[in-house]
């Protein structure tokens, strides 16, 4: 894997990104140049959560992009058409989607409440397909067309199945979309791939979902997902689609492999580091 280049004067769509890897991702397009359209709910500061849709604009553009910041829920269909036709108003067109929101919740089958099932469907499945589906008409226009997304390679094995049904559906249903438009619009040229890491990366849901402290520290900083995924929307759309590609596999193709950099608190070992509850 080569990279084709930079994101300048390149337009994404993302849903999500007011903080965390969704945020990571952006700025580093941002320092390319590009135009990042941000669709998500965060218009006022969360009560725990650090950032808002607001904030995520301002770093987007000290950081050398444009941005858009678009206040809606990637659960309504007006939303995404709205955020379609904004961001093609203000940019002229869409280059790439990023399918950034998702929700967690890793309790059991039984524990699990229906509507945070629901909530964890609609959002990281529905709302994947909906808006790459939304933005494909603006897709079909741009010279190196993209939809990615953070989601799973289909390991579908009883280890993670068993540990969180509700949760481990919803994810790998958003990696069955992306393949299934990868498959269908092929022909297009426009590419559709899933990205995720191998090991944890320190975000507010792995402290506050899944271990605290303890984890974040050993997990990885954001910045390596979003040097991946810039490696991957760099890359010529009709060489690089229907994959389910791992963040760390794609900087060692690149020549980035040097990951200790990536290290939450520097310095810690490779073998300390928590392996990806999906792999």
């Amino acid at each position: 894997m080569i990279p084709d280049g930079s994101l300048a004067g390149r337009t994404i769509l993302m849903s999500g990104g007011s903080r965390g890897i969704g945020l990571a991702i952006a700025l580093r397009a941002a320092r390319d140049g590009a135009n990042i359209a941000l669709l998500a709910k965060t218009d006022t500061p969360h009560p725990v959560l650090e950032g808002t849709i607001h904030t995520a604009a301002e770093a987007i553009r000290e950081a050398g992009g444009e941005a858009l910041a678009i206040v809606g829920d990637v659960r309504d269909d007006d939303a995404i058409t709205r955020a379609v036709l904004e961001t093609v108003g203000a940019f002229g067109g869409i280059d790439a989607v990023v399918n950034n929101a998702s929700v967690i919740d890793l309790s059991g089958s039984e524990a699990l409440p229906a509507k945070k099932y629901d909530l964890m469907q609609d959002v990281n499945v529905r709302g994947t397909f909906m808006l790459s589906r939304a933005a494909i008409p603006a897709l079909r226009d741009s010279a190196n067309p993209h939809i990615l997304s953070l989601s799973p390679p289909l390991h579908t094995t009883p280890r993670w199945l068993g540990a969180h049904p509700g949760y481990s559906l919803a994810k790998f249903g958003m990696t069955m979309a992306t393949l299934g438009l990868a498959a269908e619009l092929a022909d297009a040229g426009i590419a559709a791939n899933a990205l995720w890491p191998k090991t944890l990366i320190a975000t507010a849901a792995v402290k506050n979902v899944i271990g605290g402290d303890a984890m974040m520290a050993r997990s990885r900083t954001p910045e390596i997902y979003a040097d991946a995924a810039h490696a991957v929307l760099t890359q010529p759309s009709r060489s690089l689609t229907g994959q389910t590609l791992l963040v760390e596999d794609v900087l060692a193709e690149i020549g980035g492999d040097d990951l200790a950099r990536y290290a939450a608190v520097p310095g810690t070992p490779e073998a300390d580091l928590i392996p990806d509850i999906f792999l």
